[in-house]
């Protein structure tokens, strides 16, 4: 008989406590939810909440949590899947609904988590720029040589490649090396938290934020029926939980060791890791942003770079050490964490593409997949912040693919045997889930009209 481990008889000893008695334990053992809430707090969700709090004032604050939402219910499926059976998510969605399906969903996953990254390190570089200027002078910023600029940037991004390649290294070998970068997502995350809190904080301070207005904004009243306003809310839709996201959450919860007894744990990690940190952060931004740029004079529609912002943030009365020092700790964190895992998505899905054994040398290898993404820092000038929103978007149209597939594996007997769900908990699941599917197709539908001046 085997022997219930202590992290299983910590879950059972907890199962008839009170919840308020749960969530401090819960909120120790979690963590493949922090490591979700690393991938999607990255240059993506950064650019596209500046960009609604600039350009849509506090109208549109209510996308991202929206988008978190439908994203979240499907974690929870997928959580629910992966740990009632043990299967690894590609080989479920190959064996029980389409081989083409995962294909696609691999394929997927590891081209958006390649091309991610050049906007990633161009972004991390620049925030490493400015954290450098600020804290000691030195700058290049104006320096009138662009190649020697340049130049500086690449190293700096290559720097941040070199650390970000490190531990998704050692996060490959399994055993203690997930938990020490498990608490270094749960560390980092909360200063982000921290950073974007500080910098509304001063915003209110200064009494640059309605919070009347803010508030309301957190309630659907509009939708904008141009193109660029619609590319925002898909871009908002695909950085919530993207593509790669998917793919690479399943994984994760096997890396950990986690099985049945951990179904509970991992809505709560979830919700603890991604959703709250989710909102607070993308509503942070977008308030702040809202806060000093909106109404202003400036053409910024999906052209504001975080570089830029952190300089309107201290020309709107923060100072610098709020308005670029700390603002670009925080997106610096936010792109990290995001490249990191990147990396073990490109792992996870080139080893189930080429059937490799996971923690093989190929395996290895392949997270360094992204490693030319470090040339984006030459190709930031003429691209800039301009590629995130329409990749974004890209990530939103291509979420379908794994959407239709949990819900099919959601009713499979043969996948889920026992643990399929029955009666009204069939009912619940399947219209939560074709409800998010639902929403995610409307969403492609309407932009895809406003594209072709359809509506």
């Amino acid at each position: 008989m085997t022997v219930p481990s202590v992290e299983s008889q910590t879950l059972q000893a907890l199962a008839g406590k009170p919840l308020l008695a749960r969530i401090p334990v819960y909120l120790r053992m979690s963590g493949p939810g922090w490591l979700q809430g690393a991938m999607t707090l990255g240059g993506g969700s950064a650019i596209t909440s500046l960009t609604i709090g600039a350009v849509y004032g506090y109208e549109l604050l209510w996308v991202q949590p929206a988008s978190m939402l439908i994203g979240c219910i499907m974690l929870f499926a997928l959580s629910y899947q992966t740990l009632s059976t043990g299967e690894r998510p590609y080989r479920a969605m190959r064996g029980h609904v389409n081989r083409g399906l995962a294909w696609a969903w691999a394929a997927a996953a590891l081209a958006s988590s390649v091309i991610w990254g050049f906007s990633h390190y161009p972004l991390s570089a620049g925030m490493l720029e400015e954290i450098i200027a600020v804290g000691t002078g030195f700058s290049l910023q104006d320096s009138a040589d662009s190649r020697l600029r340049e130049g500086f940037l690449f190293l700096l991004a290559l720097l941040v490649w070199a650390m970000c390649a490190f531990t998704a290294w050692n996060y490959g070998a399994g055993g203690r090396p997930v938990r020490i970068f498990e608490t270094a997502i749960k560390l980092l995350t909360s200063m982000i938290v921290l950073a974007f809190a500080w910098v509304v904080a001063t915003a209110s301070f200064n009494g640059q934020v309605d919070w009347g207005a803010a508030m309301a904004g957190f309630v659907p009243r509009s939708l904008p029926n141009d193109t660029a306003g619609v590319t925002t809310v898909m871009a908002a839709l695909g950085t919530a939980v993207g593509i790669n996201m998917t793919f690479v959450y399943g994984y994760t919860l096997l890396e950990r060791g986690w099985g049945r007894e951990h179904r509970e744990l991992a809505r709560y990690d979830i919700v603890l890791g991604l959703v709250l940190p989710y909102i607070l952060v993308t509503s942070l931004v977008a308030i702040a942003a809202a806060a000093a740029f909106h109404g202003s004079e400036l053409n910024i529609q999906g052209k504001l770079s975080p570089a830029q912002a952190g300089q309107m943030f201290v020309d709107a009365g923060m100072g610098p050490v709020t308005g670029r020092l700390v603002f670009a700790l925080g997106v610096l964190g936010m792109a990290v964490g995001s490249l990191v895992m990147h990396m073990l998505c490109c792992g996870a899905a080139a080893a189930e593409l080429f059937g490799w054994s996971f923690h093989s040398r190929r395996y290895r290898l392949a997270l360094l997949l992204p490693t030319p993404a470090v040339l984006g820092v030459f190709l930031w000038s003429t691209m800039g912040a301009y590629v995130v929103l329409p990749t974004s978007a890209i990530c939103g149209f291509l979420l379908p693919i794994a959407y239709v597939g949990w819900l099919l594996l959601n009713n499979k007997r043969a996948y889920l045997g026992a643990d399929r769900p029955r009666g009204l908990r069939a009912v619940g699941y399947n219209s939560a889930m074709l409800l998010c599917i639902l929403a995610v197709l409307a969403s492609v539908v309407y932009s895809t009209g406003i594209a072709l001046n359809v509506f």
